[in-house]
């Protein structure tokens, strides 16, 4: 099962995946600060560009990285 956490738009980075409620999967590209806002690119999945402008408080889903290994034996 894929873990989805929510992150604040200020906490994004390049290279995030980005999952809409429909389970599509965005990866973050870039991040511009314009204004008091962040402007978010990204690409779809057939490698499009896009790109939204959010509040830096508000949320987004973002899938969580897998780690390998860390649990105790």
């Amino acid at each position: 099962m894929e873990v989805i956490e929510l992150r604040q738009t200020r906490e994004l980075a390049a290279g995030d995946t980005l999952v809409n409620v429909h389970g599509r999967r965005f990866e973050v590209t870039k991040l511009v600060r314009v204004g008091r806002g962040i402007r978010v690119h990204y690409l779809t999945p057939e490698g499009d560009p896009g790109f939204f402008t959010a509040a830096p408080d508000a949320m987004s889903r973002v899938a969580a990285p897998i780690v390998v290994g860390s649990h105790a034996a």
